[in-house]
């Protein structure tokens, strides 16, 4: 049987995060750490977690700092950076779990394949499979979602933030209270074709920081992901310019599924999704380089 337990991180800033990790039964074959889309609190890949136990991973999840069991008691006044989700929060995680034994792979959603190359310890990772990673830009997205887009941009956010003092997702049913600076900095890096990529202000700190990534990658998206389609993903992961990349797109019905959107590839019935990407991993741990970066840290 699957072992759960809750775990108390502490970010290298300080910073308290309530953090899973779910074990198999017998020695794990790899360390997955997932790594997860804006507002999205761990709980909704927990159906993930033990499915990856069921086939010997041990798996290890964050709440974000203000998400989930990492919130404070009010989002109003509460200041971060979005990126302190992947160099701080994600990062004790990977630190976390690199104190097991075996290869270590990252699953990443939407924001969770932007954390990748943000991570200051990205060198602990031996591969990265991400579902709905893409550019963030509303012109990659389908005119009728574009429009909607615009106005939670620039109507409805704004709005929420001055209202509640957060971008409070939970009164459109959208998932959890977003953080006012995440909303800020989110709607100024989707102004951008290839997101922070093109900041300015960010553009050779973040490009340099990806370039340290070089190893294999898969980015997967469904074509009928509104947020992240295959466009606006093959914008995005340009960026990881010195990894072996591929990118797959998901035909939802060629996988068994009446849809997928931008949420799907976690919800249980997704489990043909988790299976191709397990196999994956399983092919990558029995190569010599995934076996000796994997030695070369015990």
């Amino acid at each position: 049987m699957e072992q759960r337990e809750i775990l108390s991180l502490t970010a290298s800033d300080g910073h308290p995060l309530s953090a899973t990790v779910t074990r198999p039964d017998g020695t794990p074959r790899a360390q997955l750490i997932v790594g997860g889309a804006t507002g999205v609190p761990q709980a909704f890949y927990r159906r993930f977690a033990l499915f990856a136990a069921e086939r010997g991973y041990q798996t290890w999840t964050v709440d974000f700092r203000g998400i989930g069991q990492s919130a404070p008691p009010t989002l109003r006044g509460f200041r971060m950076n979005y990126l302190d989700w992947a160099r701080l929060d994600l990062a004790a995680l990977v630190d976390r779990a690199a104190q097991e034994d075996g290869p270590r792979f990252l699953v990443g959603h939407s924001f969770g394949g932007h954390a990748f190359g943000l991570l200051p310890n990205a060198e602990e990772i031996q591969a990265c499979y991400t579902f709905a990673t893409g550019a963030g830009w509303r012109g990659w997205m389908p005119w009728h979602e574009q429009i909607k887009v615009w106005f939670l941009w620039n109507v409805v956010g704004p709005l929420l933030i001055r209202w509640k003092g957060c971008l409070a997702w939970k009164q459109l049913g959208m998932g959890e209270n977003l953080p006012s600076d995440v909303f800020i900095q989110w709607r100024h890096w989707c102004r951008f074709p290839h997101y922070f990529f093109d900041d300015p202000q960010q553009q050779g700190m973040i490009k340099q920081a990806f370039q340290r990534v070089r190893v294999p990658m898969i980015a997967a998206n469904a074509i009928d992901d509104l947020w992240a389609t295959p466009s606006s993903r093959n914008a995005f992961m340009q960026g990881y310019v010195n990894a072996d990349w591929r990118g797959i797109d998901l035909v939802p019905g060629e996988i068994g599924l009446r849809t997928i959107g931008h949420m799907g590839y976690f919800r249980k019935e997704a489990f043909p999704l988790w299976e191709q990407m397990l196999d994956w991993f399983e092919s990558l741990a029995s190569t010599s380089v995934v076996a000796s970066e994997s030695c070369s840290k015990a």
